[in-house]
């Protein structure tokens, strides 16, 4: 397998974000922005020759079937939950079978809504293979993980995949920093990463691939919406160009999950 690889992911969910923010969005709305922002990634992502993870929730995936049928493809599909905006460990295990039932394929990955804690072995039970719920930095009002792994790690039979962070002060390089901090930051941390790790791995929302500045109907801050729609679109395919130029290869998260647990049981 190539050793310098970026894992690129999309959290496909209904829109909740600005419900955080105290402002209401109508479900049809929510899916709608959703729905639109995956097209243009879509798009993106077949005009560069690049695969990706989809982490989608079960909801999400019943509006769109034919959609995240034909995402299965080419590109990997993992969960994101059933609902974004509400858990129940139950979930878990019927989110990954009406995502098999609509790909056809088995779902292997996990990721929870938020990034928040899951316990491990419900996931297990659930039957999923690895895990990507650990964003191992400081998030202020979300989580404190900086005491937590940065490189993956097995907890029993369940492959941990953390949010890729830099050495040393853990910058996290995801949505977030994509969208508030230069190009340049984002591929020294890259660079940074990818000499440390051997791979690198981002996670997207498709919303942010719209047009989200309407601030009277979204009332969202400054921070999420600044970069959306087209200029999300053009940074990210800067991005992927300028990594090709590097000679870096993207690999879905099973191609990466599979490889890491051979490698894992090989020297255990």
């Amino acid at each position: 397998m190539d050793s310098k690889k970026i894992l690129l992911s999309f959290d496909v969910e209904e829109f909740d974000t600005p419900l955080e923010f105290g402002k209401s969005l109508a479900l049809k709305d929510q899916l709608e922005y959703s729905y639109h922002g995956l097209l243009a990634v879509l798009s993106l992502l077949e005009k560069e020759q690049v695969c990706a993870t989809f982490f989608t929730t079960a909801n999400f995936a019943l509006h769109f079937p034919e959609l995240i049928k034909k995402i299965s493809e080419t590109h990997e599909i993992a969960s994101h939950g059933y609902y974004h905006s509400s858990f129940k460990n139950e979930d878990l295990e019927i989110s990954r079978k009406v995502l098999k039932k609509i790909t056809g394929k088995e779902i292997y990955g996990y990721r929870m809504a938020r990034m928040m804690p899951v316990d491990n072995q419900t996931i297990i039970d659930a039957g999923y293979i690895y895990n990507a719920s650990l964003h191992p930095t400081y998030i202020p009002g979300r989580y404190n993980n900086f005491h937590k792994p940065r490189q993956p790690f097995m907890t029993g039979t369940l492959l941990q995949i953390p949010a890729s962070v830099t050495p040393n002060i853990r910058f996290p390089v995801f949505w977030l920093s994509f969208k508030n901090f230069p190009l340049s930051i984002i591929k020294l941390a890259t660079k940074q990463i990818i000499h440390k790790d051997n791979f690198v791995n981002f996670y997207f929302h498709p919303w942010e691939f719209t047009n989200i500045k309407d601030k009277e109907k979204l009332n969202l801050p400054f921070y999420i919406s600044r970069l959306s729609g087209e200029k999300m679109i053009k940074k990210l395919e800067n991005f992927i160009s300028w990594s090709k130029m590097k000679g870096y290869t993207f690999k879905n998260y099973w191609e990466q999950a599979s490889f890491l647990i051979e490698d894992k049981n090989t020297s255990s």
